[in-house]
């Protein structure tokens, strides 16, 4: 079995739907049309680029090359991260903490997975690389931005609260410990719904995509409960340590709960 080719008009015929739902959006005054078709224009754009670079990576196989493609990556999911948290950390903490959240538990499991799951020889072969890392990052990324948009709403909204529990001689990390595991909790809640579903509601996309290439069916379903497992560590490990991070950062080293170390972002914004 082979793969079907898709030609630019077999796209452009699944772009009408595209252009139906701006055309629904419009007649029921939804006011998202524009934000569709820009989205449906940039995924576009940005899957056609990736896919040059990426022909050029799988014909090269060098970590000079690939490295600067993995740290762009990083460096866009920090920024989303960023934007979507309604109260950020002011100054490089806002986008510090979800990078280095990122970095550490993402490349970590990704290298983890490389050289002793998989055993790619060498680990940075591109066509295990960039796919691999990319689904971590993009799942993880979705777990650390709820993760510490909760963090920081909560904590708001609980200030009362934890200052009440640091006037009864709580330390910083009892004060906040009820919001901070409610916090790692909500960044779990997409990735463990994902794998309760998988198989009986949905298809995930690496198995959907190899079984589409002609892989056998079972060893694609092997392959997607890898990507599974290690994307719920990933976003576990890239949770945890964000909130921890995050909520240190809302209490001094005389433990004071600083909130003016965040801002709330304009609700057009």
């Amino acid at each position: 079995m082979t793969l079907i080719s898709l030609t630019p008009l077999d796209l452009s015929l699944a772009a009408v739907l595209i252009l139906l739902l701006a055309g629904v959006s419009w007649r029921l005054r939804l006011g998202v049309e524009r934000r569709v078709l820009v989205a449906a224009l940039r995924s576009a754009i940005q899957l056609s680029l990736i896919g040059l670079v990426l022909k050029v990576l799988f014909a090269q196989s060098s970590l000079s090359l690939i490295a600067p493609v993995a740290l762009v990556m990083l460096a866009v999911a920090g920024w989303e991260v960023m934007q979507r948290q309604r109260r950020r950390y002011r100054g490089p903490w806002g986008y510090g903490i979800g990078a280095v959240s990122m970095f550490l538990s993402s490349f970590g499991v990704t290298f983890l997975a490389l050289t002793l799951v998989i055993g790619v020889d060498p680990w940075y072969q591109p066509q295990y690389l960039i796919p691999l890392l990319g689904m971590l990052l993009g799942n993880t990324m979705n777990g650390i931005a709820i993760a510490l948009d909760n963090l920081t709403r909560h904590a708001w909204e609980a200030r009362a609260r934890i200052e009440a529990r640091l006037l009864a001689g709580a330390d910083w990390g009892e004060a906040i410990g009820e919001v901070r595991r409610e916090a790692i909790r909500s960044g779990l809640i997409p990735i463990i719904n994902s794998m309760a579903s998988a198989g009986l509601v949905s298809l995930p996309g690496m198995m959907t995509g190899q079984v589409l290439a002609g892989s056998p069916p079972l060893e694609a379903a092997r392959y997607q409960i890898l990507i599974m497992f290690l994307i719920a560590g990933g976003t576990g490990l890239g949770s945890i340590f964000a909130v921890w991070a995050g909520s240190r950062r809302l209490f001094d080293d005389r433990q004071r709960l600083r909130l003016d170390r965040v801002k709330a972002r304009p609700r057009g914004g």
